[in-house]
């Protein structure tokens, strides 16, 4: 988990959606150890953050895109997952997806921008593999502060993660969960 890679794949993806990082947050990389509860049982494992999320908050998660990069190769989004109970945040994340493993059919709901990624996967019994890539103490910037709902910084955790779809590495994400 401490490969420089992983930073960069962290700079890689914040880079998609922000000339400046900080305006989203500051992220300090942490060991597992240094993840305290309920942030550790929502991000150090290797399954899709929507159970997760959906599990801790007793709720379905709906998807609201922030906004979608796409070029010839690939299609990425800047989204939050809300409670479906009551709309609240639970989560802001950035997603990255090689669109060449991807079934037709997939890329197309994935491009419909109703439904989590994590569901999308399970429904369509896509063969995948998540490797959790890095844990990260994050500081909101004004950015997520304000997707969060935030008057002042409150520390949080995320994660970086990978999805390989079937045996090729497709998918990076970061995972950033609402402040308790």
């Amino acid at each position: 988990m401490d490969s420089p890679a992983f930073q960069n794949e962290l700079g890689h993806l914040l880079a998609l959606f922000f000339d400046s990082p900080e305006r989203l947050a500051h992220l300090v990389r942490v060991a597992a150890d240094d993840v305290p509860d309920p942030y550790r049982r929502l991000l150090v494992h290797q399954e899709h953050m929507t159970v997760a999320v959906e599990a801790r908050h007793e709720s379905l998660v709906s998807v609201e895109v922030l906004n979608t990069k796409v070029t010839p190769t690939h299609y990425a989004r800047e989204i939050l997952l809300r409670r479906q109970t009551d709309h609240a945040v639970v989560q802001y994340g950035i997603m990255r997806v090689n669109l060449s493993c991807l079934a037709p059919d997939v890329r197309q709901e994935i491009e419909e921008q109703s439904r989590p990624l994590g569901r999308i996967l399970v429904r369509h019994n896509v063969l995948r593999t998540i490797h959790l890539h890095g844990l990260w103490r994050v500081e909101p910037g004004e950015a997520l502060q304000r997707h969060f709902g935030l008057t002042a910084p409150a520390v949080t955790y995320g994660r970086t993660a990978g999805i390989d779809l079937g045996d090729v590495p497709a998918v990076e994400v970061l995972e950033i969960v609402t402040p308790e």
